[in-house]
Protein backbone atom coordinates (compact mmCIF):
# COMPACT_ATOMS: atom_id res chain seq x y z
CA UNK A 1 0.00 0.00 0.00
CA UNK A 2 1.24 3.51 -1.12
CA UNK A 3 0.11 6.09 1.11
CA UNK A 4 2.66 8.70 3.81
CA UNK A 5 6.39 8.62 3.20
CA UNK A 6 6.16 7.21 -0.33
CA UNK A 7 7.36 10.08 -2.35
CA UNK A 8 8.18 9.37 -6.08
CA UNK A 9 6.94 12.03 -8.75
CA UNK A 10 7.82 9.38 -11.32
CA UNK A 11 4.57 7.74 -10.82
CA UNK A 12 2.19 7.76 -13.42
CA UNK A 13 0.25 4.73 -12.71
CA UNK A 14 -1.20 3.60 -9.40
CA UNK A 15 -3.13 0.17 -9.05
CA UNK A 16 -5.70 -0.11 -6.23
CA UNK A 17 -5.61 -4.09 -5.10
CA UNK A 18 -7.29 -3.83 -1.95
CA UNK A 19 -10.54 -2.36 -0.81
CA UNK A 20 -10.37 0.74 1.24
CA UNK A 21 -13.18 2.80 3.09
CA UNK A 22 -11.03 4.65 4.77
CA UNK A 23 -11.12 8.44 3.03
CA UNK A 24 -8.18 9.78 4.53
CA UNK A 25 -5.83 6.54 3.60
CA UNK A 26 -7.65 6.43 -0.10
CA UNK A 27 -6.65 9.85 -0.72
CA UNK A 28 -3.17 9.51 0.72
CA UNK A 29 -2.78 6.83 -1.69
CA UNK A 30 -4.29 9.18 -4.81
CA UNK A 31 -2.05 11.74 -3.62
CA UNK A 32 1.32 9.51 -4.76
CA UNK A 33 0.34 10.51 -8.43
CA UNK A 34 -0.60 13.83 -7.61
CA UNK A 35 3.28 14.86 -7.33
CA UNK A 36 4.53 16.86 -10.10
CA UNK A 37 7.88 16.04 -12.45
CA UNK A 38 9.50 18.11 -14.95
CA UNK A 39 10.76 16.60 -17.97
CA UNK A 40 9.27 13.25 -17.25
CA UNK A 41 8.96 12.23 -20.99
CA UNK A 42 11.52 14.49 -22.46
CA UNK A 43 12.41 17.81 -22.54
CA UNK A 44 9.83 19.99 -21.75
CA UNK A 45 7.53 17.16 -21.63
CA UNK A 46 6.28 17.43 -18.21
CA UNK A 47 4.06 15.25 -16.04
CA UNK A 48 0.88 16.13 -16.37
CA UNK A 49 -1.35 13.41 -15.66
CA UNK A 50 -1.33 9.87 -13.74
CA UNK A 51 -3.75 7.00 -14.08
CA UNK A 52 -5.42 4.78 -11.13
CA UNK A 53 -6.42 1.34 -12.05
CA UNK A 54 -8.85 0.31 -9.64
CA UNK A 55 -9.62 -3.45 -9.25
CA UNK A 56 -12.05 -3.15 -6.17
CA UNK A 57 -14.07 -0.44 -6.84
CA UNK A 58 -12.92 2.10 -4.33
CA UNK A 59 -13.32 4.89 -7.08
CA UNK A 60 -16.74 3.87 -7.67
CA UNK A 61 -17.10 4.26 -3.93
CA UNK A 62 -15.65 7.57 -2.96
CA UNK A 63 -17.41 9.15 -6.37
CA UNK A 64 -20.45 9.04 -3.85
CA UNK A 65 -19.30 10.56 -0.95
CA UNK A 66 -20.28 8.32 1.33
CA UNK A 67 -19.79 7.69 5.11
CA UNK A 68 -16.63 6.49 5.76
CA UNK A 69 -14.60 4.69 8.38
CA UNK A 70 -11.29 6.43 10.07
CA UNK A 71 -9.54 2.91 9.47
CA UNK A 72 -8.06 1.33 12.56
CA UNK A 73 -5.32 -0.91 13.68
CA UNK A 74 -6.35 -4.62 15.25
CA UNK A 75 -6.10 -5.13 18.86
CA UNK A 76 -2.49 -5.82 19.87
CA UNK A 77 -1.79 -9.07 22.04
CA UNK A 78 -1.06 -7.08 25.25
CA UNK A 79 -4.50 -5.60 24.56
CA UNK A 80 -6.44 -8.88 24.00
CA UNK A 81 -4.87 -10.61 27.01
CA UNK A 82 -5.97 -7.54 28.76
CA UNK A 83 -9.49 -7.95 27.43
CA UNK A 84 -9.83 -11.28 28.11
CA UNK A 85 -9.11 -11.39 31.84
CA UNK A 86 -11.13 -8.43 32.60
CA UNK A 87 -14.15 -11.16 30.72
CA UNK A 88 -12.92 -13.77 32.80
CA UNK A 89 -13.26 -11.89 36.26
CA UNK A 90 -16.33 -9.84 35.58
CA UNK A 91 -17.96 -13.53 34.51
CA UNK A 92 -16.86 -15.21 37.71
CA UNK A 93 -18.25 -11.96 39.82
CA UNK A 94 -21.50 -12.61 37.99
CA UNK A 95 -21.18 -16.04 38.85
CA UNK A 96 -19.83 -15.95 42.25
CA UNK A 97 -17.45 -18.33 41.84
CA UNK A 98 -13.70 -19.62 42.77
CA UNK A 99 -13.44 -15.86 44.69
CA UNK A 100 -10.11 -16.70 45.18
CA UNK A 101 -9.02 -17.20 41.19
CA UNK A 102 -10.83 -13.87 40.73
CA UNK A 103 -8.69 -12.00 43.09
CA UNK A 104 -5.53 -13.48 41.95
CA UNK A 105 -6.33 -12.12 38.26
CA UNK A 106 -7.77 -9.10 39.71
CA UNK A 107 -4.26 -8.23 41.43
CA UNK A 108 -2.63 -9.06 38.14
CA UNK A 109 -5.03 -6.48 36.43
CA UNK A 110 -4.66 -3.78 38.76
CA UNK A 111 -0.71 -4.35 39.20
CA UNK A 112 -0.13 -3.48 35.13
CA UNK A 113 -2.81 -0.11 35.55
CA UNK A 114 -0.33 0.47 38.67
CA UNK A 115 2.58 0.36 35.82
CA UNK A 116 0.77 2.72 33.32
CA UNK A 117 2.70 5.93 33.71
CA UNK A 118 0.60 9.09 34.16
CA UNK A 119 3.61 10.95 32.73
CA UNK A 120 3.56 9.44 29.69
CA UNK A 121 1.03 11.52 27.68
CA UNK A 122 -1.07 9.14 25.84
CA UNK A 123 -2.10 7.73 29.56
CA UNK A 124 -2.09 11.11 30.58
CA UNK A 125 -5.16 11.47 28.91
CA UNK A 126 -6.97 8.63 31.14
CA UNK A 127 -5.35 9.58 34.22
CA UNK A 128 -8.08 9.89 36.47
CA UNK A 129 -9.17 5.93 35.29
CA UNK A 130 -5.80 4.96 35.96
CA UNK A 131 -5.20 6.81 39.30
CA UNK A 132 -8.50 5.01 40.74
CA UNK A 133 -7.89 1.42 39.33
CA UNK A 134 -4.55 1.77 41.00
CA UNK A 135 -6.36 1.36 44.19
CA UNK A 136 -6.79 -2.24 45.58
CA UNK A 137 -10.02 -2.09 47.55
CA UNK A 138 -11.93 -1.18 44.68
CA UNK A 139 -11.53 -4.31 42.69
CA UNK A 140 -13.35 -6.75 45.48
CA UNK A 141 -16.42 -5.32 43.86
CA UNK A 142 -16.62 -3.90 40.68
CA UNK A 143 -20.01 -3.15 38.82
CA UNK A 144 -20.34 -2.98 34.88
CA UNK A 145 -19.62 0.71 34.75
CA UNK A 146 -15.98 -0.55 36.57
CA UNK A 147 -15.62 -2.58 33.68
CA UNK A 148 -16.30 -0.87 30.88
CA UNK A 149 -14.09 1.90 32.28
CA UNK A 150 -11.15 -0.70 32.99
CA UNK A 151 -11.52 -1.49 29.79
CA UNK A 152 -11.08 1.86 28.33
CA UNK A 153 -7.73 2.03 29.55
CA UNK A 154 -6.56 -1.59 28.14
CA UNK A 155 -3.85 -1.21 26.20
CA UNK A 156 -2.12 1.62 27.53
CA UNK A 157 1.85 1.85 28.00
CA UNK A 158 3.08 0.02 30.83
CA UNK A 159 5.97 -0.06 32.42
CA UNK A 160 6.02 -4.01 33.43
CA UNK A 161 8.91 -5.61 32.44
CA UNK A 162 8.77 -7.03 28.87
CA UNK A 163 7.75 -10.64 28.16
CA UNK A 164 8.20 -12.97 25.15
CA UNK A 165 5.90 -12.50 22.52
CA UNK A 166 5.62 -16.95 23.03
CA UNK A 167 5.05 -16.91 26.80
CA UNK A 168 2.03 -13.90 26.00
CA UNK A 169 0.19 -16.04 23.17
CA UNK A 170 -0.26 -18.49 25.93
CA UNK A 171 -1.28 -16.84 28.09
CA UNK A 172 -4.25 -15.90 25.26
CA UNK A 173 -4.75 -19.00 24.48
CA UNK A 174 -5.52 -20.42 28.47
CA UNK A 175 -7.46 -17.19 29.03
CA UNK A 176 -9.52 -18.03 25.82
CA UNK A 177 -9.69 -21.71 26.97
CA UNK A 178 -11.06 -20.56 30.64
CA UNK A 179 -13.56 -18.36 29.10
CA UNK A 180 -14.95 -21.04 26.84
CA UNK A 181 -14.78 -23.43 29.51
CA UNK A 182 -17.04 -20.75 31.85
CA UNK A 183 -19.48 -20.03 29.15
CA UNK A 184 -19.79 -23.53 27.49
CA UNK A 185 -18.34 -22.43 23.97
CA UNK A 186 -18.13 -25.52 21.34
CA UNK A 187 -14.62 -23.55 20.79
CA UNK A 188 -13.20 -25.12 24.15
CA UNK A 189 -12.64 -28.94 22.14
CA UNK A 190 -10.64 -27.01 19.62
CA UNK A 191 -8.34 -24.93 22.10
CA UNK A 192 -7.84 -27.75 24.60
CA UNK A 193 -6.09 -29.72 21.50
CA UNK A 194 -3.75 -26.65 20.92
CA UNK A 195 -3.09 -26.76 24.20
CA UNK A 196 -2.33 -30.57 23.88
CA UNK A 197 -0.26 -29.80 21.15
CA UNK A 198 1.93 -27.82 22.90
CA UNK A 199 2.15 -29.99 25.70
CA UNK A 200 3.46 -32.52 23.12
CA UNK A 201 6.23 -30.29 21.48
CA UNK A 202 7.30 -29.86 25.03
CA UNK A 203 7.44 -33.28 26.01
CA UNK A 204 9.99 -33.64 23.08
CA UNK A 205 12.37 -31.45 24.64
CA UNK A 206 12.29 -33.03 28.32
CA UNK A 207 15.85 -33.09 27.84
CA UNK A 208 15.61 -29.41 28.77
CA UNK A 209 15.95 -29.25 32.88
CA UNK A 210 13.15 -26.58 33.67
CA UNK A 211 10.75 -28.76 31.15
CA UNK A 212 11.64 -32.01 33.36
CA UNK A 213 10.81 -30.47 36.22
CA UNK A 214 7.25 -29.84 34.95
CA UNK A 215 6.88 -33.02 32.85
CA UNK A 216 3.87 -34.21 35.40
CA UNK A 217 1.81 -31.50 34.66
CA UNK A 218 2.95 -31.69 31.05
CA UNK A 219 1.89 -35.78 31.81
CA UNK A 220 -1.25 -34.69 32.93
CA UNK A 221 -2.42 -32.24 29.95
CA UNK A 222 -1.88 -35.46 27.46
CA UNK A 223 -3.98 -37.40 29.99
CA UNK A 224 -7.49 -37.04 28.06
CA UNK A 225 -9.08 -38.23 31.53
CA UNK A 226 -7.43 -35.25 32.93
CA UNK A 227 -9.97 -32.82 30.68
CA UNK A 228 -13.14 -34.80 31.85
CA UNK A 229 -12.97 -32.68 35.19
CA UNK A 230 -10.99 -29.66 34.17
CA UNK A 231 -11.37 -26.87 35.96
CA UNK A 232 -10.45 -22.83 35.88
CA UNK A 233 -8.01 -23.64 38.64
CA UNK A 234 -6.51 -26.45 37.06
CA UNK A 235 -6.10 -24.64 33.66
CA UNK A 236 -4.69 -21.46 35.59
CA UNK A 237 -2.10 -24.10 37.44
CA UNK A 238 -0.92 -25.34 33.82
CA UNK A 239 -0.75 -21.98 32.49
CA UNK A 240 1.29 -20.49 35.09
CA UNK A 241 3.65 -23.79 35.04
CA UNK A 242 4.06 -24.02 31.48
CA UNK A 243 4.29 -20.47 30.30
CA UNK A 244 7.63 -19.86 31.00
CA UNK A 245 8.77 -23.10 28.83
CA UNK A 246 7.00 -22.52 25.57
CA UNK A 247 9.80 -20.54 23.88
CA UNK A 248 11.89 -23.64 23.76
CA UNK A 249 9.38 -24.74 21.10
CA UNK A 250 11.15 -24.57 17.78
CA UNK A 251 9.49 -22.87 15.35
CA UNK A 252 8.32 -24.98 12.35
CA UNK A 253 9.21 -24.73 8.67
CA UNK A 254 6.31 -24.10 6.92
CA UNK A 255 6.48 -25.96 3.35
CA UNK A 256 5.38 -23.42 0.58
CA UNK A 257 2.29 -23.23 -1.18
CA UNK A 258 2.24 -22.92 -5.02
CA UNK A 259 -0.74 -21.74 -6.99
CA UNK A 260 -1.35 -20.38 -10.35
CA UNK A 261 -4.53 -18.48 -10.62
CA UNK A 262 -5.47 -16.66 -13.83
CA UNK A 263 -7.46 -13.82 -13.33
CA UNK A 264 -10.48 -12.74 -15.72
CA UNK A 265 -10.28 -8.68 -16.04
CA UNK A 266 -13.43 -7.32 -17.73
CA UNK A 267 -14.36 -4.06 -19.30
CA UNK A 268 -12.82 -0.88 -17.53
CA UNK A 269 -14.92 2.09 -16.67
CA UNK A 270 -14.06 5.60 -16.27
CA UNK A 271 -14.87 6.83 -12.85
CA UNK A 272 -15.41 10.54 -12.05
CA UNK A 273 -14.22 11.52 -8.41
CA UNK A 274 -15.95 15.27 -7.42
CA UNK A 275 -13.35 15.82 -4.72
CA UNK A 276 -10.44 14.97 -6.92
CA UNK A 277 -9.96 18.77 -8.50
CA UNK A 278 -9.52 19.93 -4.87
CA UNK A 279 -7.28 17.80 -3.82
CA UNK A 280 -4.93 18.13 -7.03
CA UNK A 281 -5.51 21.88 -6.74
CA UNK A 282 -3.68 21.24 -3.04
CA UNK A 283 -1.07 19.24 -4.32
CA UNK A 284 0.24 21.63 -7.11
CA UNK A 285 -0.32 24.55 -4.31
CA UNK A 286 1.93 22.90 -1.84
CA UNK A 287 4.44 22.33 -4.61
CA UNK A 288 4.08 26.09 -5.98
CA UNK A 289 4.61 27.77 -2.23
CA UNK A 290 7.52 25.66 -1.51
CA UNK A 291 9.17 26.41 -4.60
CA UNK A 292 8.57 29.99 -3.85
CA UNK A 293 9.40 29.65 -0.25
CA UNK A 294 12.64 28.08 -0.93
CA UNK A 295 13.39 30.99 -2.77
CA UNK A 296 12.95 33.68 -0.66
CA UNK A 297 14.19 31.87 2.65
CA UNK A 298 15.80 35.18 3.68
CA UNK A 299 12.77 36.71 4.63
CA UNK A 300 12.37 37.46 8.52
CA UNK A 301 9.31 34.92 9.16
CA UNK A 302 11.12 32.02 7.16
CA UNK A 303 14.27 32.64 9.14
CA UNK A 304 12.54 32.21 12.59
CA UNK A 305 10.27 29.16 11.30
CA UNK A 306 13.77 28.00 10.10
CA UNK A 307 15.84 28.56 13.21
CA UNK A 308 12.95 27.61 15.72
CA UNK A 309 12.66 31.28 17.01
CA UNK A 310 8.95 32.66 18.53
CA UNK A 311 6.90 34.11 15.59
CA UNK A 312 4.15 37.01 16.23
CA UNK A 313 0.85 37.60 14.74
CA UNK A 314 2.93 39.92 12.19
CA UNK A 315 5.06 37.36 11.19
CA UNK A 316 1.62 34.88 10.12
CA UNK A 317 0.03 37.37 8.45
CA UNK A 318 3.14 38.52 6.50
CA UNK A 319 3.54 34.90 5.87
CA UNK A 320 -0.28 34.41 4.74
CA UNK A 321 0.27 37.86 2.83
CA UNK A 322 2.86 36.68 0.41
CA UNK A 323 1.48 32.84 0.34
CA UNK A 324 -2.05 34.64 -1.22
CA UNK A 325 -0.28 36.56 -3.85
CA UNK A 326 0.71 32.78 -4.99
CA UNK A 327 -3.24 33.04 -6.36
CA UNK A 328 -5.17 29.67 -4.96
CA UNK A 329 -6.95 31.27 -1.77
CA UNK A 330 -8.78 28.35 -1.45
CA UNK A 331 -6.06 25.49 -1.32
CA UNK A 332 -4.26 28.27 1.23
CA UNK A 333 -7.29 27.77 3.78
CA UNK A 334 -7.27 23.90 2.94
CA UNK A 335 -3.45 23.41 3.84
CA UNK A 336 -3.72 25.36 6.89
CA UNK A 337 -6.62 23.27 8.05
CA UNK A 338 -4.64 20.30 7.52
CA UNK A 339 -1.32 21.53 8.67
CA UNK A 340 -3.27 22.89 11.80
CA UNK A 341 -1.92 26.35 11.14
CA UNK A 342 -0.23 28.46 8.98
CA UNK A 343 2.56 28.06 10.94
CA UNK A 344 2.95 24.63 10.75
CA UNK A 345 2.50 24.64 7.01
CA UNK A 346 5.13 26.61 6.30
CA UNK A 347 7.51 25.07 8.56
CA UNK A 348 6.14 21.56 6.90
CA UNK A 349 7.53 22.82 3.84
CA UNK A 350 11.02 24.46 4.88
CA UNK A 351 11.93 22.71 7.50
CA UNK A 352 13.93 23.09 10.28
CA UNK A 353 17.79 23.57 10.60
CA UNK A 354 19.20 20.97 11.88
CA UNK A 355 21.33 23.29 14.12
CA UNK A 356 18.49 24.94 15.71
CA UNK A 357 17.20 21.15 16.43
CA UNK A 358 20.30 20.01 17.64
CA UNK A 359 20.02 23.20 20.03
CA UNK A 360 17.09 22.36 21.36
CA UNK A 361 18.29 18.96 22.59
CA UNK A 362 21.58 20.49 23.72
CA UNK A 363 20.47 20.35 27.72
CA UNK A 364 18.86 17.09 27.60
CA UNK A 365 22.24 15.55 26.14
CA UNK A 366 24.86 17.04 28.12
CA UNK A 367 22.90 16.54 31.53
CA UNK A 368 23.19 12.84 31.42
CA UNK A 369 25.83 10.25 29.81
CA UNK A 370 23.62 8.38 26.93
CA UNK A 371 23.72 4.88 26.01
CA UNK A 372 24.43 4.53 21.67
CA UNK A 373 20.63 3.26 21.59
CA UNK A 374 19.45 6.36 23.46
CA UNK A 375 21.91 8.91 21.11
CA UNK A 376 20.67 6.94 17.86
CA UNK A 377 17.05 7.80 19.03
CA UNK A 378 17.28 11.58 19.31
CA UNK A 379 19.63 11.43 16.71
CA UNK A 380 16.15 9.76 14.79
CA UNK A 381 14.07 12.80 16.45
CA UNK A 382 16.41 15.64 14.81
CA UNK A 383 16.42 13.99 11.12
CA UNK A 384 13.02 13.94 11.70
CA UNK A 385 12.11 17.26 12.60
CA UNK A 386 14.78 18.65 10.45
CA UNK A 387 13.09 17.30 7.27
CA UNK A 388 9.35 18.08 8.55
CA UNK A 389 9.90 21.60 10.54
CA UNK A 390 7.93 19.45 13.60
CA UNK A 391 6.59 16.20 14.77
CA UNK A 392 3.84 14.66 16.91
CA UNK A 393 4.67 12.98 20.10
CA UNK A 394 2.99 10.23 19.55
CA UNK A 395 5.06 9.44 16.31
CA UNK A 396 7.76 8.18 19.08
CA UNK A 397 5.84 5.22 20.08
CA UNK A 398 6.05 4.37 15.69
CA UNK A 399 8.44 3.18 13.54
CA UNK A 400 11.38 3.64 12.96
CA UNK A 401 11.38 5.03 16.74
CA UNK A 402 10.51 1.52 18.08
CA UNK A 403 12.94 -0.20 15.74
CA UNK A 404 15.43 1.37 18.48
CA UNK A 405 13.27 0.71 20.90
CA UNK A 406 10.46 -1.50 20.75
CA UNK A 407 8.12 0.53 23.88
CA UNK A 408 9.32 3.82 22.74
CA UNK A 409 10.89 6.15 24.53
CA UNK A 410 9.69 4.89 28.10
CA UNK A 411 11.78 1.94 27.65
CA UNK A 412 15.11 3.91 26.83
CA UNK A 413 14.89 6.89 28.63
CA UNK A 414 12.52 5.93 32.05
CA UNK A 415 11.00 9.11 33.63
CA UNK A 416 12.82 11.81 31.53
CA UNK A 417 10.73 10.33 28.47
CA UNK A 418 8.61 13.22 29.04
CA UNK A 419 11.16 16.06 28.57
CA UNK A 420 11.47 14.29 25.44
CA UNK A 421 8.13 15.09 24.74
CA UNK A 422 8.20 18.74 26.21
CA UNK A 423 11.11 19.25 23.71
CA UNK A 424 8.83 17.95 20.64
CA UNK A 425 5.95 20.59 21.52
CA UNK A 426 8.10 23.39 22.42
CA UNK A 427 9.31 22.99 18.95
CA UNK A 428 6.05 22.49 17.32
CA UNK A 429 4.60 25.20 19.49
CA UNK A 430 7.44 27.79 18.03
CA UNK A 431 5.75 27.40 14.93
CA UNK A 432 2.64 29.09 15.86
CA UNK A 433 2.22 32.56 16.95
Amino acid sequence: MLDTGIDVPEIVNLVFFKVVRSRTKFWQMVGRGTRTCEDLFGPGQHKEFFYIFDFCQNLEFFSQNPETSQGALGKSLKHKIFDSRVALIQHLEKNHSTPELKSEIAEVLRNEVSAMNTDNFIVRTKRKIVEKYRIQEIWSNLSDEDYAAILSIAGLPSELDPESEDAKRFDYLMLRLQLALLRGQPSFNKLAEKVKETAELLAEKSSIPLIAQQMEVIGEVLDNAWWDGVTLEMLENVRKKLRGLVIHIEKTARNPVYTSIEDEIGEGAEVELPQFSSSMGLEKFREKAKAFLLQNQNDLALIKLRTNRPLAPADIQHLEAILSGLGDAEALTKAKEEASGLGLFVRSLVGLERDAAKMEFNRFLSDRNLTPNQNLFIEEIINHLTTDGAMEADRLYESPFTDISPTGPDGLFGERAGELVSIIEHIRNRAQA
